[in-house]
């Protein structure tokens, strides 16, 4: 795809709307600018999902596994 935009005020580069809805973008995302020769490259930063735990374990279990560990190395 092919658009042509213009530098606003302060430099500011507008993305059309299309192109943001395509690249699933929201005001407030991240962008990473690169200039490669004479042409700008704008990547989104995607965000990581977060994952839910499917257990959980208390740090006392984790020192008697440590313990019994190094009871077995020795």
């Amino acid at each position: 795809m092919s658009l042509t935009i213009h530098v606003g005020k302060r430099y500011a580069v507008y993305i059309p709307k299309k192109v943001a809805n395509d690249l699933d973008l929201e005001e407030g995302d991240t962008l990473i600018l690169e200039v490669e020769d004479d042409k700008i490259l704008l990547k989104p930063v995607r965000k990581m999902e977060t994952v839910k735990p499917w257990t959980t374990i208390e740090p006392e279990e984790v020192e008697k596994v440590g313990e019994e560990l190094t009871r077995q190395i020795l």
